[in-house]
């Protein structure tokens, strides 16, 4: 809503801000990476809430392991004793001792994949409930389609390092040193030329840990980059196809889609260099093991201690390779962190300060002798500093009755809307809600006595009976005919197939301007709210509806306060009271007919409406 409210001022936020947030995220990350704790601490913090389903799960794939490591030695004792019959028993206990790891393997992997989903289920919440509660200048330096993109993408990509590599690493490393207890304990030298070569094959993959890091994370800014690029294509996509822009935008996200590509390559390329690097160890201890074992069998070894041997030797390919795999797990995860930690950190708007008294209109040294619904007194504001957009703006809106602001373009009405709303605080002067300043109240409080309708009006992806109860879920049905009647929707009702019950589509795209604007009319209504903002109000509506909407902006004006955007001055030439704004200072205020007979500026303004009106008149 930020970049809606902000556009019509000039002077707020710009889309395209994301290049020198990005810049900034990089330079944050970069920061933060030289004291964040390592991946392997960062797991354990991330599942701490997890614990009792870890435990269960490593407990489990240590017992499956445990099966696992006594099976060589019943088999070397099946070798040793075949020509002795009696091997049925032996072999009856080994398919038990298969079935046993298999059935603890399964039920540890659950436990993991469900633990898995559990962390990044709290991680997701978390995310959105703090993406939707940013500090409103930050939807200004970041793109919607990148931040949505972190909480999809990038935590998928670190459910699989939750899931998996931290359990796989311990039991991998456990595993590994049960192993090798066991191969020390059958042959120390056969164990030496292996552990060499797993030496090796270790250097190897350390040397890849931080390209394969840098590399994800860069793959997974790309994929940020893609979503961002393709929400702003279809949120335009009318004047993209009018413009003949569908190949530009395929273009632009396509070079995305190649940097994507390039990054998820080298990815690639690194893990293939480590799966390879462990495959060669894994096979090369084999061979070693082979040939260096078959020779001595016959003098001190026994054909069954070079069978368990090599069957240690092939057992202990699953956990070296699981350690590896979690370690490049743990590096990918933490690429796809960094991104989810970047969005985690940035500033969320602050619920204001709570309220310290109960709410008694005029009471407190601070309040007004005789309050209004909204007062502002001296307000100075910017967007950006040293770029003011208000420069000592002082108005009140009655209890009753239509206020509105009227000026040319950039002059700062929305920002009064903004600040109203509490998107932002002054930055000197105060504002004031029935008379309290707002400083005592949280935006909670401050909202709660306010409805806004947007000149971009929003309509999201449900019913219209949804759209218009969106603040009043469980508004009753009498409610919503009297708001429908009002914002003089019923004709609207009627046409469509199913009434209340049809479904608009995304953003409204089954109704025209004017109908949305009417849908978000009744929607603000439907709150009663003691302040209503109107921003643009006319600005998608015919003549006749403009005329039925002044109508019901003269009704609800003896219901609430009422505040008015408007550049048609037929819209707002029976306020109650108009005020001129000109470079974020108001200039002159009065009703319609004085600011005609004291006001050039109006005067100019409703020149220029009386011109455009006749131009836009056929002719006769």
């Amino acid at each position: 809503m930020t970049g809606q409210l902000t556009a019509g001022t000039g002077t707020g936020p710009r889309p395209g801000g994301e290049e020198p947030a990005a810049r900034h995220d990089t330079a944050a990350s970069e920061q933060r990476r030289g004291r964040r704790p390592g991946a392997v601490a960062t797991m354990v913090r991330l599942t701490a809430g997890h614990r009792p389903a870890i435990v269960a799960a490593t407990v489990l794939t240590l017992a499956g392991s445990a099966i696992g490591l006594a099976q060589p030695l019943l088999a070397r004792r099946i070798v040793d004793t075949a020509g002795h019959g009696g091997v049925t028993g032996p072999l009856l206990l080994l398919a038990g001792l298969f079935t046993a790891e298999a059935v603890t393997g399964a039920v540890g992997r659950f436990l993991l994949e469900r633990m898995g989903e559990g962390v990044i289920r709290t991680l997701r919440h978390g995310l959105v409930s703090h993406l939707l509660r940013l500090d409103m200048r930050e939807y200004g330096r970041h793109r919607s389609g990148d931040l949505i993109s972190r909480v999809t993408a990038d935590t998928t990509v670190l459910r699989e390092a939750t899931a998996q590599a931290l359990v796989d690493l311990v039991t991998g490393l456990l595993v590994s040193a049960g192993a090798l207890a066991l191969m020390a304990w059958l042959d120390p030298l056969l164990l030496l030329l292996v552990t060499a070569t797993v030496a090796a094959a270790a250097l190897i993959v350390t040397s890849l840990l931080s390209g394969i890091r840098s590399a994800a994370e860069r793959t997974q800014q790309a994929v940020g980059d893609i979503a961002a690029d393709l929400e702003r294509a279809l949120g335009a996509l009318p004047m993209v196809r009018v413009h003949c822009a569908e190949a530009r935008e395929a273009a632009r996200i396509g070079t995305r889609v190649d940097s994507a590509y390039s990054a998820g390559v080298r990815t690639a390329m690194l893990a293939s260099f480590m799966s390879s690097a462990v495959e060669l160890a894994v096979q090369g201890s084999f061979l070693v093991v082979l040939v260096v074992g078959g020779m001595r069998v016959g003098g001190a070894d026994s054909l069954g201690e070079l069978v368990a041997f090599l069957l240690y030797a092939s057992y202990l390919v699953v956990p070296l390779s699981s350690v590896f795999r979690a370690v490049g797990l743990l590096q990918r995860g933490m690429g796809a962190y960094e991104r989810v930690d970047q969005a985690l950190a940035l500033p969320g708007e602050s619920p204001g300060t709570a309220a310290r008294r109960p709410h008694a209109p005029g009471k407190g040294p601070a309040a007004e002798e005789t309050p209004a619904a909204l007062t502002l007194r001296n307000v100075h504001f910017g967007y950006h500093p040293g770029r003011p957009v208000l420069r000592g703006v002082s108005l009140s809106v009655p209890y009753r009755g239509q206020v509105a602001l009227v000026g040319r373009s950039g002059a700062g009405k929305t920002t009064i809307f903004s600040l109203a709303a509490r998107f932002y605080d002054p930055e000197a002067g105060l504002l004031l809600f029935d008379g309290r300043p707002a400083t005592e109240l949280t935006r909670r409080q401050c909202r709660e006595r306010l409805a806004l309708v947007d000149q971009n009006t929003h309509v999201v992806h449900g019913t219209l009976w949804d759209n218009i109860t969106y603040a009043v879920p469980d508004a009753p049905s009498g409610e919503v005919e009297r708001v429908v009647r009002l914002a003089n929707l019923t004709d609207v009702v009627e046409r469509l197939p199913g009434g209340l019950g049809c479904v608009l589509g995304e953003r409204g795209a089954t109704l025209s301007g004017g109908e949305r604007q009417r849908v978000a009319l009744a929607r603000a209504l439907l709150t009663r709210p003691s302040l209503l903002l109107l921003d643009e109000p006319t600005s998608h509506l015919d003549a006749i509806n403009e005329a039925a909407l002044s109508q019901v902006m003269r009704d609800v004006a003896q219901e609430c306060a009422l505040l008015v955007i408007a550049h048609r001055l037929s819209t707002v030439q029976n306020a109650d009271r108009i005020h001129v704004l000109d470079a974020g200072r108001v200039i002159a205020s009065g009703t319609h007919d004085e600011l005609l007979l004291t006001s050039p500026a109006y005067r100019r303004l409703a020149t220029a409406q009386t011109l455009r009106e006749a131009g836009d008149r056929p002719a006769g």
